[in-house]
């Protein structure tokens, strides 16, 4: 473990990791351009990326699944191909209905990529060096958006819809050459389990969506980082280039310190985790706070809201999608080995379900408020300041459900630590009462 051979293997992972996520975010910087070209409704823009983000949702535990039964290796490779051939498609695309295929595609490859190549880390790393790579990996993704937010961007406004799409299907291409070539599941001499049987992995399955510290990873994972993926995926870019003006490349250059941002703060909250194992939760709801009020700055701002709240804004989602890798942590932490993948898989679904959710919903009060006023078509009406300030909203019911539930599963997971271990977490407000007694009396 930790060999030579184990940091290419990482690398590459990383590499494919960093592909998806641009093939991910490819839409989020052409929202516009698509609008025009398939001569669609927001609403209908939209399906595009909630079709693509429910097949990803909805395969994460059937992959984590598979992953447990066949490896990292098979995943990786075949979520690179799909994502290949649905690039193409979209890029080929002459009407909407082919181009959701496309999505599709994507989305199914990208679902297989990030739990795998995770698993794949386990295999290779051991001791503290594990914990950081994982959160490394999961921060490296933003070098994915940021090639999604400034070389696509440049490539798709001075060569064209094809050119751009078949592009980045070609940098798959290559990442499924690489893990095929290099790659291998665990080092060589390394004792290998046999494939565990369907029944027994759906098993496995059932135990991990029974135990509460699986629930709560959901949760936070859910509540942390699907405003983030709703704003970088498709919403945020129309919002700052034509609702707020910055224009396109004004709203790159924000979209690129969302992914700077997160690529910072992503060790940050990586170390405030390992330190602090049983206030995971408050971290989560910490960061939910800050996006609260960054929202509230910007969308109730009376005029056009100052660059420097739209920056705080940028600043509080960004720091959700780093935040959301502690759900991973809660699904480390109370489920053993032998069905991890089936636990990461359900976490996974959280943040990208209620991306969706409100991605599509955005999309409904955008078109229903140009209806309305009966600017329906006119992308300058159709995504003005005005009509997100009420379109982003629905973040409201989606994310305080997610709060409360959130809430009940960590009262779950504490009164089960309690019960198992004998750990009691008293409330924060408790804790930090006691330390500051503590320091009075010492000095």
């Amino acid at each position: 473990m930790n060999s030579r051979r184990a940091w290419l293997v990482c690398a590459i992972g990383a590499f494919a990791y960093i592909v998806a996520v641009l093939q991910r975010t490819s839409l989020s910087v052409a929202s516009v351009d698509a609008t025009e070209r398939f001569e669609v409704q927001a609403a209908v823009l939209s399906s595009l990326a909630v079709v693509q983000l429910i097949v990803y949702a909805s395969l994460q535990i059937p992959v984590g699944v598979v992953l447990d039964r066949l490896g990292p290796r098979f995943l990786v490779s075949c979520g690179a191909t799909l994502m290949m051939v649905g690039q193409i498609t979209l890029a080929l695309a002459p009407s909407i209905t082919i181009a959701v295929i496309g999505r599709v595609l994507v989305g199914a490859g990208d679902a297989m990529t990030f739990i795998s190549v995770t698993r794949l880390l386990a295999s290779w790393f051991g001791g503290k060096t594990l914990p950081l790579l994982t959160q490394l990996m999961g921060t490296l993704g933003g070098v994915g958006q940021l090639l999604s937010a400034v070389p696509l961007v440049f490539v798709l406004h001075n060569f064209g819809w094809q050119t751009a799409y078949l592009g980045a299907a070609a940098i798959s291409l290559v990442s499924a050459v690489l893990v095929i070539s290099v790659v291998r599941n665990a080092p060589p001499g390394a004792v290998l389990h046999e494939p565990i049987a369907w029944k027994t992995a759906v098993v496995h399955l059932r135990e991990s969506l029974a135990r509460p510290g699986t629930q709560l990873g959901f949760w936070a994972h859910f509540v942390s980082t699907s405003p983030g993926t709703m704003f970088a995926m498709l919403w945020g870019f129309p919002f700052l280039s034509i609702g707020l003006g910055y224009g396109p490349v004004g709203a790159a250059l924000f979209l690129t310190g969302m992914i700077v941002t997160a690529m910072v703060g992503g060790p940050i909250l990586g170390i405030l985790s390992a330190r602090y194992p049983h206030r995971r939760s408050n971290i989560i709801l910490g960061i939910v706070a800050a996006m609260s009020v960054a929202w509230v700055l910007v969308l109730a701002w009376p005029g056009h809201p100052p660059t420097w709240t739209v920056i705080l804004l940028i600043i509080a989602l960004a720091i959700g999608g780093p935040g959301s890798l502690i759900g991973f942590d809660f699904a480390r932490a109370f489920n053993p080995a032998r069905s991890l993948g089936s636990a990461s898989g359900v976490v996974n679904v959280g943040g990208f379900l209620g991306a969706f959710v409100m991605m599509f919903l955005i999309g409904l009060v955008l078109d229903g408020i140009a209806h309305a006023s009966g600017t329906a078509g006119v992308s300058e009406q159709l995504y003005s300041l005005e009509s997100f300030r009420i379109a982003f909203l629905v973040q409201i019911p989606v994310v305080g459900t997610g709060v409360i539930y959130l809430l009940i599963t960590r009262a779950r997971t504490r009164a089960k630590l309690h019960e198992e271990e004998g750990i009691r977490v008293a409330p924060l407000w408790v804790s930090l009462a006691r330390a500051w007694r503590r320091k009075s009396l010492g000095e």
